[in-house]
């Protein structure tokens, strides 16, 4: 399965846009495990995660050649 990230602010410092190419993961709580292993520092940062282009509230299957977007947390309107 192909995956494209982005990502943002302070998460963009050591995760760059990239393409990635790995096989099961089938959703976002398996997506975010897999980030986690691969970049430590998002375990202790709070980000939110959206799915071609859609803000993730919940558990959500992943498609092949999907986007996500790994965002840190922001406020304003």
């Amino acid at each position: 399965m192909k995956i494209e990230m982005i990502s943002f602010g302070k998460i963009a410092e050591f995760i760059n846009n990239q393409k990635i190419d790995i096989a099961g993961i089938a959703d976002t709580d398996a997506f975010k495990q897999y980030i986690e292993n691969e970049f430590p520092a998002l375990k202790s940062m709070k980000y939110k995660l959206a799915l071609n282009k859609n803000i993730v509230q919940e558990n959500t299957e992943i498609t092949n050649n999907a986007t996500i977007a790994i965002m840190p947390p922001f406020s304003g309107g």
